[in-house]
């Protein structure tokens, strides 16, 4: 059976805990990993802009031993797919040239479609609703920095989005408390949170939303913020940071959790918006730690999805 990374909803706890092992064994020990992908082909499909993404995606293949063919679905080199041709036709054809496919885009129902009729595993590198590779690197620099994500907590702050999505999602799978501090007038997806309240449930951990990012932040091992203005979202920037009044963290919100809490940011980051570069360039800061586990995490996860390492 084919399996996927359309969210974290694909993998379970001990699936998420696999995957940061083996990305921190991949981390330790590159060169050990450096054939598995060898004669394996990767197609890279982006609808967006990428430069975290696309990067670390190929260069991971790469150092796998794979080849990565990095695709786009505009312009006049641009995928059929952009142009008219359905999704569905668009799996099936890949499905007979590659071995995986990564695709960053807007729909989610893009990823899902291409995982309904293809026959090679499809990887979310980020859509409108869910960012699970960056789920995964935060889980993987997490337990690098405090030892462990079990019985920790990390705060959300600001416009619940994609990675706000994914995070909540990603706390029941690693032990982790996960709250979302967002004002009333961004609120978190309500399907996202009834699963992953479910699942918080059964893991006895907490995901929950709130609206006073002081009190959110309380007791908190990790702060976690996210630009202000996504890509697509330029014509309402104005608005959206004026909704947004209050949730920039500063080191007033740091001290506010009581704790030395870490701050962490999947980037691109806006200083004296979504965070002030006291913090951002501060001791807090792990930003750029997290940005490199991109490449780590995202190795694992190709790994075991294209057979090159086993899930036990």
């Amino acid at each position: 059976m084919t399996r996927h990374l359309r969210s974290l909803m694909d993998f379970s706890a001990d699936d998420v805990s696999r995957v940061i092992d083996l990305a921190a064994d991949v981390k330790r020990t590159p060169g050990a990993y450096a054939t598995r992908l060898a004669g394996r082909s990767v197609a890279m499909i982006f609808a967006k802009q990428s430069t975290r993404t696309r990067i670390s995606f190929e260069v991971g293949i790469h150092q796998l031993g794979g080849q990565a063919l990095s695709l786009s679905t505009s312009g006049g080199t641009g995928m059929q797919m952009g142009r008219g041709e359905t999704v569905e036709d668009t799996a099936k054809v890949l499905s007979r040239f590659v071995h995986a496919v990564v695709i960053r885009t807007f729909g989610q129902d893009q990823v899902d479609g291409l995982a309904a009729h293809g026959s090679i595993p499809i990887i979310n590198a980020l859509t409108d609703m869910f960012h699970p590779c960056q789920a995964l690197a935060d889980l993987l620099t997490l337990r690098e920095k405090l030892g462990t994500t079990k019985g920790k907590k990390l705060v959300y702050v600001g416009a619940a989005n994609n990675v706000s999505n994914s995070l909540m999602l990603a706390g029941p799978r690693a032990g982790m408390d996960v709250i979302v501090a967002t004002p009333p007038s961004l609120p978190v997806n309500p399907e996202v949170l009834a699963r992953a309240q479910a699942d918080a449930k059964a893991a006895g951990t907490i995901v929950a939303f709130d609206h006073d990012p002081v009190r959110a932040v309380k007791d908190a091992d990790a702060i976690y913020a996210d630009t202000w203005v996504s890509m697509g979202e330029e014509e309402q920037a104005k608005e959206l940071i004026a909704k947004l009044d209050g949730f920039r963290v500063t080191r007033k919100l740091m001290d506010a959790t009581g704790k030395d809490a870490l701050f962490l940011h999947c980037l691109p980051a806006h200083r004296g918006e979504e965070v002030d570069a006291e913090v951002m360039d501060g001791r807090w800061s792990v930003v750029f730690d997290e940005a490199e586990n991109r490449l780590h995490a995202q190795k694992a996860v190709l790994l075991l999805l294209l057979g090159g390492a086993s899930w036990s």
